[in-house]
Protein backbone atom coordinates (compact mmCIF):
# COMPACT_ATOMS: atom_id res chain seq x y z
CA UNK A 1 0.00 0.00 0.00
CA UNK A 2 1.49 3.41 -0.93
CA UNK A 3 1.07 6.95 0.26
CA UNK A 4 -2.30 8.31 -0.01
CA UNK A 5 -2.78 11.19 -2.71
CA UNK A 6 -5.75 13.81 -2.08
CA UNK A 7 -7.15 14.89 -5.82
CA UNK A 8 -9.74 17.29 -6.75
CA UNK A 9 -11.65 15.57 -9.69
CA UNK A 10 -12.85 17.71 -12.44
CA UNK A 11 -14.44 16.81 -15.60
CA UNK A 12 -13.94 17.85 -19.48
CA UNK A 13 -16.52 16.18 -21.73
CA UNK A 14 -16.82 12.51 -20.60
CA UNK A 15 -13.34 12.33 -19.47
CA UNK A 16 -12.09 12.83 -15.32
CA UNK A 17 -9.34 14.87 -14.47
CA UNK A 18 -7.34 15.37 -11.21
CA UNK A 19 -5.35 17.80 -9.37
CA UNK A 20 -3.70 17.66 -6.36
CA UNK A 21 -5.69 19.32 -3.75
CA UNK A 22 -2.51 21.11 -2.04
CA UNK A 23 -2.25 22.98 -5.58
CA UNK A 24 -5.49 24.35 -5.11
CA UNK A 25 -6.54 27.28 -3.83
CA UNK A 26 -9.89 27.79 -4.07
CA UNK A 27 -12.89 26.55 -6.55
CA UNK A 28 -15.32 29.22 -8.17
CA UNK A 29 -18.23 29.15 -10.11
CA UNK A 30 -17.75 30.92 -13.88
CA UNK A 31 -18.05 34.68 -13.65
CA UNK A 32 -17.36 37.40 -16.14
CA UNK A 33 -13.74 37.50 -17.83
CA UNK A 34 -11.38 40.41 -18.97
CA UNK A 35 -10.12 39.70 -22.29
CA UNK A 36 -5.97 40.66 -22.53
CA UNK A 37 -4.86 41.32 -26.12
CA UNK A 38 -2.10 39.43 -27.39
CA UNK A 39 -2.11 36.16 -25.15
CA UNK A 40 -2.57 32.74 -26.55
CA UNK A 41 -6.13 31.77 -27.38
CA UNK A 42 -6.25 29.08 -24.49
CA UNK A 43 -6.36 32.00 -22.42
CA UNK A 44 -9.59 33.38 -21.52
CA UNK A 45 -8.83 36.23 -20.04
CA UNK A 46 -7.82 37.89 -16.17
CA UNK A 47 -10.89 38.38 -13.29
CA UNK A 48 -10.38 40.00 -9.94
CA UNK A 49 -10.52 37.77 -7.69
CA UNK A 50 -10.94 39.55 -3.91
CA UNK A 51 -8.09 41.79 -5.02
CA UNK A 52 -6.04 39.77 -6.92
CA UNK A 53 -5.45 39.54 -10.48
CA UNK A 54 -6.00 35.96 -11.79
CA UNK A 55 -5.44 34.77 -15.67
CA UNK A 56 -7.87 32.12 -16.44
CA UNK A 57 -7.26 29.18 -19.05
CA UNK A 58 -9.79 27.05 -20.86
CA UNK A 59 -8.53 23.70 -20.05
CA UNK A 60 -10.63 22.79 -23.38
CA UNK A 61 -9.02 25.13 -25.38
CA UNK A 62 -5.16 24.55 -24.02
CA UNK A 63 -5.72 20.29 -24.64
CA UNK A 64 -6.97 21.34 -27.63
CA UNK A 65 -10.78 19.76 -26.75
CA UNK A 66 -14.19 20.92 -28.45
CA UNK A 67 -14.82 23.74 -27.22
CA UNK A 68 -18.15 23.73 -25.05
CA UNK A 69 -20.94 26.43 -23.86
CA UNK A 70 -20.45 27.58 -20.73
CA UNK A 71 -23.51 26.64 -17.75
CA UNK A 72 -24.17 26.36 -14.47
CA UNK A 73 -21.92 23.22 -14.11
CA UNK A 74 -18.50 25.19 -14.98
CA UNK A 75 -16.14 26.27 -12.58
CA UNK A 76 -12.43 27.60 -12.24
CA UNK A 77 -10.18 26.17 -10.28
CA UNK A 78 -7.68 28.41 -8.39
CA UNK A 79 -4.21 26.90 -8.68
CA UNK A 80 -0.99 27.91 -7.47
CA UNK A 81 1.98 26.54 -10.18
CA UNK A 82 5.09 27.67 -8.49
CA UNK A 83 4.99 31.41 -7.59
CA UNK A 84 1.73 32.32 -9.22
CA UNK A 85 -1.92 31.53 -9.80
CA UNK A 86 -3.80 30.67 -12.43
CA UNK A 87 -7.17 29.75 -12.90
CA UNK A 88 -8.69 27.03 -14.83
CA UNK A 89 -11.94 26.39 -16.82
CA UNK A 90 -13.43 23.32 -16.01
CA UNK A 91 -17.04 21.31 -17.40
CA UNK A 92 -17.63 20.53 -13.55
CA UNK A 93 -15.67 19.66 -10.07
CA UNK A 94 -17.28 16.83 -8.85
CA UNK A 95 -15.66 16.13 -5.58
CA UNK A 96 -12.37 14.92 -3.39
CA UNK A 97 -10.93 11.48 -3.60
CA UNK A 98 -7.97 9.89 -1.64
CA UNK A 99 -5.80 7.56 -4.30
CA UNK A 100 -3.08 5.21 -3.69
CA UNK A 101 0.04 6.20 -5.13
CA UNK A 102 0.75 2.71 -5.97
CA UNK A 103 -2.56 2.74 -8.27
CA UNK A 104 -1.17 5.76 -10.22
CA UNK A 105 0.48 5.07 -13.69
CA UNK A 106 2.78 6.88 -15.92
CA UNK A 107 0.88 8.35 -18.87
CA UNK A 108 1.01 6.20 -22.07
CA UNK A 109 2.10 8.65 -24.89
CA UNK A 110 -1.19 10.07 -26.36
CA UNK A 111 -4.01 10.05 -23.93
CA UNK A 112 -7.34 11.34 -25.66
CA UNK A 113 -5.68 13.28 -28.09
CA UNK A 114 -3.62 15.15 -24.84
CA UNK A 115 -0.16 15.13 -24.87
CA UNK A 116 1.66 13.29 -21.95
CA UNK A 117 4.09 16.33 -20.97
CA UNK A 118 0.32 17.16 -19.42
CA UNK A 119 0.35 14.30 -17.53
CA UNK A 120 1.75 13.08 -14.29
CA UNK A 121 -0.24 9.85 -14.82
CA UNK A 122 -3.10 7.59 -15.09
CA UNK A 123 -4.62 6.67 -11.54
CA UNK A 124 -7.27 3.39 -11.24
CA UNK A 125 -10.14 4.40 -8.78
CA UNK A 126 -12.04 1.37 -8.04
CA UNK A 127 -13.14 -1.22 -10.38
CA UNK A 128 -13.33 0.64 -13.53
CA UNK A 129 -12.65 4.12 -13.15
CA UNK A 130 -9.44 5.81 -14.75
CA UNK A 131 -9.05 9.13 -13.51
CA UNK A 132 -6.24 11.82 -15.92
CA UNK A 133 -3.68 13.40 -13.43
CA UNK A 134 -2.78 16.37 -14.74
CA UNK A 135 0.96 18.04 -14.29
CA UNK A 136 0.55 21.89 -13.39
CA UNK A 137 3.94 23.01 -14.25
CA UNK A 138 3.97 21.43 -17.86
CA UNK A 139 0.08 22.39 -18.76
CA UNK A 140 1.68 26.14 -18.53
CA UNK A 141 4.89 26.46 -20.21
CA UNK A 142 7.72 28.55 -19.27
CA UNK A 143 6.94 31.24 -22.19
CA UNK A 144 3.34 31.34 -21.34
CA UNK A 145 4.18 31.81 -17.23
CA UNK A 146 6.17 34.77 -18.20
CA UNK A 147 3.32 35.97 -20.35
CA UNK A 148 1.32 35.60 -17.61
CA UNK A 149 3.36 37.14 -14.95
CA UNK A 150 3.39 40.29 -17.60
CA UNK A 151 -0.45 40.01 -17.13
CA UNK A 152 -0.51 40.44 -13.61
CA UNK A 153 2.21 42.77 -12.89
Amino acid sequence: MGEEKKVIVFALGSEEYGVEVEKVRTIERMQPLTRVPKTPAFIQGVINLRGIVIPIIDLRSRFGLERAEYNENTRIIIVSAGDYEVGLIVDAANDVIDIDTDNIDLPPEIVGGIKAKYLEGIARVGDNRLLVLLNLEQVLNKSEIQQLEGIEG
